[in-house]
């Protein structure tokens, strides 16, 4: 008898128990005041083990959206426009609170993983062949959940050596 989607992530969780979680935040945009705009910040939204393309939390399940360190705001030149935002980002999780150096996932959505649908192309989680799967990316491979999450935990509890 194969394992339900929740006694997996139950699984995993309780193997985790001691490796360390890194921080989930969300972008606000303080109101104005005296009709002065303010800075955006991060501000922080809980946290989760991070296991490749999914989050896992003590109560759901995340899909991965953008990883920034904070860090303090400092006047830099940029020949890239993506390095600009991503600064910008690193520096509103900073003004959210986040101490400097600190990893924080942005954009994260929750998975459904009780309905998952047929396979999708925007999709990272789905039903493939009657089996719950993930995927790294639209073009990547499907990998049944249960190899995903045995893979990545160990990853985590294990890390290869110079990785941490």
């Amino acid at each position: 008898m194969s394992a339900t989607p929740d006694e997996l992530l139950t699984g995993a969780r309780r193997a985790l128990i001691d490796a360390p979680k890194e921080a989930l935040g969300e972008i606000v945009v303080p109101r104005r005041i005296l009709g002065i705009a303010r800075a955006p910040k991060v501000i922080a939204r809980g946290t989760a083990w991070h296991l490749g393309v999914l989050l896992l939390t003590d109560d759901a399940l995340l899909a991965t959206g953008e990883i920034v360190r904070s860090r303090h705001d400092a006047p830099r030149g940029y020949t890239a426009e993506s390095q600009r935002h991503r600064s910008e980002l690193a520096a509103a999780a900073y003004r959210g609170g986040f101490s400097e150096g600190t990893p924080v996932h942005l954009g994260w959505s929750a998975l459904e993983l009780n309905a998952p649908t047929a396979e999708s192309a925007s999709s990272i989680l789905a039903l493939v062949d009657g089996v719950i799967s993930v995927r790294w990316n639209p073009r990547g491979g499907w990998m049944p959940l249960h190899r995903y999450l045995d893979e990545r935990v160990d990853l985590l509890i294990n890390p290869p050596g110079g990785a941490t």
